[in-house]
């Protein structure tokens, strides 16, 4: 797996053996990234069930200023912290090594760009994403990223945000939302 583009585009990126992470691959994120960018001029990132941070470095990569990453397993924090340690720009990430539930209770906004890709999406992106909202911690322009098996059926709407895009790759299916009244 390497990062698709950007700053730091083509170096390799470590992930974990097995299916405990599910790394999004390069295809699917370029594809993601073509969706809802492809670049930005800052803005702050966080990715909810970071994995190998992929999703967040792709995202710096292509011009967001700062990112946060949760994690809560300890085997692929360190690889989060290798690959944050390729961009030799340590001070645009921050790792919390945490799950989740415990992170929304922690963070601060606002973020303009979020990627969720839960272990059991369909129980627990509707969550998070009210959660977030609740928190005050999304930007009015946020971009939500959901990246699900392509069983999982998300609703149309979760609070104020709507679908605007979903697409079909292989396996897994990529639903981006955004506010409805964003115009």
């Amino acid at each position: 797996m390497r990062v698709v583009a950007g700053n730091y585009g083509g170096r390799n990126l470590k992930t974990l053996d097995g299916k405990l992470t599910r790394p999004t691959g390069d295809k699917v994120r370029a594809a993601m990234f073509s969706m809802i960018g492809p670049f930005f001029e800052g803005g702050r990132v966080l990715d909810l069930y970071a994995g190998s941070g992929g999703l967040a470095i792709e995202a710096i990569s292509r011009g967001m200023s700062s990112a946060v990453l949760v994690e809560r397993d300890r085997k692929a924090q360190t690889i989060i912290l290798d690959n944050i340690e390729m961009t030799k720009e340590l001070n645009k990430f921050s790792l919390l090594k945490m799950d989740a539930r415990r992170a929304l209770k922690q963070l601060s906004g606002p973020f303009d760009l979020v990627f969720l890709d839960p272990p059991y999406a369909k129980e627990t992106v509707g969550n998070d994403i009210s959660s977030l909202d609740s928190l005050q911690v999304l930007s009015d322009r946020v971009i939500i990223v959901c990246e699900t098996d392509e069983s999982v059926v998300l609703p149309d709407s979760i609070g104020e945000f709507e679908i605007i895009r979903q697409k079909r790759y292989g396996i897994s299916k990529v639903t981006i939302y955004e506010r409805g009244d964003h115009d």
